[in-house]
């Protein structure tokens, strides 16, 4: 008998050391593209659909759904939190510096997330609807396409401090640009590739005012082109595309527009300036193929920031609301 309860004691231990160790794996479980495949097969094809229609609507949408994940995911991770509304109680990223009057496509999520929730209730969460649009955007605009991990969960908080803080500015220098984005994990590479999402969308002539009629380092046919609709005082919000060349095509064009001095931002030509990036500057503006490798994987791993631990999560059943 006393060997037996030995043996029993024994087997107590080994049995919670395998429990302690799955619990461990569990915690640091890893995203899957396959997450939702017997919980919510039709997603993608949802998510597709309602992009189509959006992008078909106003192509500048596949544009304007990626700076939604980009500024989603470098506040505390990819978690939807800029997807939250404010409240009487609750102030959240939508209203900070560079999000005000500029974050948009929100509708666009929201009814997504409606098409999701009529085939599977409470089950995708808002965060894995916005990476997945984000992919489809880029590609319905003639980019590459990836397969999306997926599994995040929605933050049932948000910060506005750290969307002040954590995302670049128009007026960034590559310093603080290798900076900003090394302190997410990301590389310079990194960091090179994922601004070549500036060859679709637009931007408002307050951010690229400076540039066109100050700066020495801009062609000058550009600088007076962008000078017609943005004069130096008044018009803030009036719009320059990003690409003068294919203003709404996921291409190369971007990398081609800062070899020939025509980025619109400073942080845009600042990767083109005589410093670190110009080589794969030159390199992307020639080799699109290489671009587009480059950029999915920036985004998957962009795409794998995760709440830091503790963050209370959950899966949201209105993208604009904790539950």
């Amino acid at each position: 008998m006393v060997a037996a309860r030995v043996v029993t004691g024994r087997a107590l231990v080994a049995v919670a050391v395998v429990l302690a160790l799955l619990g461990s794996a569990a915690e640091a479980q890893k995203l899957s593209p396959n997450f939702y495949s017997k919980t919510c097969p039709s997603l993608a094809a949802i998510v597709r659909s309602g992009m189509a229609a959006a992008v078909q609507r106003e192509p500048r949408m596949g544009a304007s759904i990626l700076r939604l994940f980009f500024h989603d995911c470098f506040v505390n991770g990819c978690d939807g939190s800029i997807l939250l509304d404010d409240t009487s109680t609750f102030t959240g990223e939508k209203s900070a510096g560079p999000n005000a009057n500029s974050a948009r496509g929100f509708e666009v999520i929201d009814a997504i997330k409606t098409q999701v929730e009529a085939s599977c209730k409470a089950t995708v969460s808002c965060a894995d609807i916005l990476a997945l649009a984000t992919r489809d955007g880029v590609n319905l605009l003639g980019g590459p396409t990836w397969s999306v991990p997926l599994g995040r969960k929605d933050s049932r908080t948000a910060s506005q401090s750290g969307a002040n803080s954590n995302l670049p500015g128009p007026g960034s220098s590559l310093a603080t640009l290798i900076s900003m984005f090394g302190r997410q994990g990301l590389s310079a590479r990194d960091m090179t590739a994922l601004s070549g999402a500036h060859t679709i969308g637009r931007t408002q002539c307050q951010f690229f005012r400076n540039r066109i009629y100050n700066e020495r380092n801009i062609n000058a046919s550009f600088a007076a082109l962008r000078q017609q609709t943005c004069p130096r005082s008044g018009g803030d919000s009036n719009l320059a595309p990003f690409d003068v060349q294919t203003a709404d095509a996921f291409d190369n064009a971007y990398y081609q527009n800062l070899v020939a001095q025509r980025g619109l931002l400073h942080s845009d030509q600042e990767l083109f300036n005589g410093g670190s990036q110009d080589s794969l500057v030159r390199q992307y503006s020639s080799n699109a193929g290489q671009f587009n490798a480059d950029f999915v994987s920036a985004m998957v791993k962009m795409g794998n920031l995760l709440p830091s631990s503790g963050t209370p999560t959950e899966v949201r059943l209105n993208c604009r609301k904790v539950n």
